[in-house]
């Protein structure tokens, strides 16, 4: 049986999302893998891996909010925002409430401004800034928006010299929890920098889906790894759905556009992507309304 669909993998510790990638390659013998968003080599947690035609929807799972578990330490910042850097300001001794700290971090919830840090992937005139940072290059980069839709404090350590707090955090893609954890320090008043990381979600999959690379080893040995992935389509299942008729179904197997019944307003906003069903509730694929004709058009046809 050929495999397809989302197989949720609990990154490990010092290993790319590529090298997840090509290990993943090596267990399945499958060439078709991409993986739905680049996590640090130091950072575990939730990584989906599209296999098959599922690498069609990457783009889709990627723009999914994402949730994260950091351990914020106050006191010290490095070059890279995290432990792995080397230390650049440090103050012997912290002294804030807890009361503080929670309003403080409450503050960052909402859409606030990121400056991506130099240890990172984003590209400035062509060039990563993680290789002109290695190269003791320091370049000005350019704030863009992400959105905290929230911050849970889940733990408080203040008695340390250092106090090490715990977050979770939900955001939107593209945010920097590093960043974010040195932007709080700061509005304390404090150098601050992020200790650990987990991905506990990537939007409905959760750390508690996910597979270890031994587990996955060993359901391939078996056979039975499709008993632990996501259908394509319910991985993306944030997206409205429809059904249509018979006719319609075969007319949207060969990419045609298809014209709506005035219900179809009650699911849709102008220009957005649906999934699409058959009769007998087959996936169809990926589809596109323009509001102003009452069409969906195909973006992605899976036949």
């Amino acid at each position: 049986m050929t495999l397809e669909g989302v197989l949720p993998i609990l990154k490990p510790v010092d290993f790319t999302s590529h090298d997840v990638v090509a290990k993943v390659r090596g267990i399945l013998g499958i060439r078709r893998i991409g993986h739905t968003g680049t996590l640090d080599p130091k950072v575990t947690g939730v990584l989906p891996l599209c296999i098959g035609r599922a690498t069609r929807v990457v783009e889709y799972i990627q723009d999914l909010p994402k949730q994260y578990e950091a351990v914020l330490i106050i006191g010290l910042a490095t070059d890279t925002e995290d432990m792995t850097g080397t230390i650049i300001k440090q103050v012997d001794q912290v002294d804030l409430s807890a009361s503080i700290i929670v309003e403080t971090i409450n503050n960052f919830i909402g859409t606030i401004d990121q400056v991506p840090p130099m240890y990172s992937a984003v590209k400035v005139d062509g060039q990563r800034l993680y290789d002109l940072a290695r190269q003791g290059q320091v370049v000005e980069r350019k704030s863009r928006q992400v959105e905290i839709y929230n911050i849970e404090v889940m733990s408080m350590h203040l008695e340390i010299a250092h106090p090490q707090i715990k977050l979770r955090v939900k955001c939107s893609k593209g945010t920097y929890i590093r960043t974010l954890c040195t932007d709080i320090g700061q509005a304390l008043g404090y150098p601050a920098v992020m200790s650990e990381l987990v991905r506990t979600a990537t939007g409905p999959i959760e750390l508690a889906q996910c597979l270890t690379l031994t587990e996955l080893a060993e359901l391939a040995a078996k056979g039975t790894v499709a008993s632990r992935m996501i259908a394509t389509d319910q991985a993306i299942s944030h997206l409205p759905a429809w059904k249509v008729s018979e006719q319609e179904a075969a007319n949207a197997l060969q990419g045609k556009a298809i014209q709506l019944t005035a219900a179809f307003h009650d699911i849709a906003d102008d220009h957005q992507i649906v999934r699409l069903y058959s009769p007998m509730d087959s996936f169809l694929g990926i589809y596109r309304w323009n509001a102003v004709q009452n069409i969906i058009t195909p973006e992605k046809v899976f036949n």
